[in-house]
């Protein structure tokens, strides 16, 4: 199993192997005819309030990787559970988000919890 990180913007490669959004909102700019997408699931997102609490702060990186893990541990949702089935059967997936950046961002924190969990 192999799980990389990509930015929707940037181009497909053959490397991607499986392709799933995780963003709850579909990313601006970008239209879903002109995207090759196997999977979107808005769900497995941070829940809004944590989402704008965070508001890409850098500073509170830290503790919004804590919370977002602890709404993942907590979760009973079943896109979720999908997305841990194709990360258990596929030998790649590259979980697709829209964040500027690409050090700190919900992906991240979703990639680490999904290879934990396996």
């Amino acid at each position: 199993m192999s799980i990389q990180l990509k930015r929707i913007y940037d181009s497909v490669s053959e490397n991607d192997g499986r392709r799933v959004l995780v963003d709850g909102m579909w990313p601006r700019g970008v239209k879903k005819a002109h995207v090759e997408l196997d999977d979107w699931y808005k769900s497995v997102a941070p829940s809004r309030d944590l989402r704008r609490w965070f508001g890409h702060d850098r500073d509170r990186w830290e503790t919004f990787r804590e919370r977002y893990r602890a709404e993942l541990d907590g979760s009973d949702n079943e896109d979720l559970d999908a997305l841990r089935e194709i990360v258990a059967r596929e030998d790649k997936i590259t979980l697709l988000f829209a964040a500027r950046d690409t050090e700190c961002n919900h992906a991240v924190v979703l990639k680490d919890w999904l290879e934990d969990a396996a």
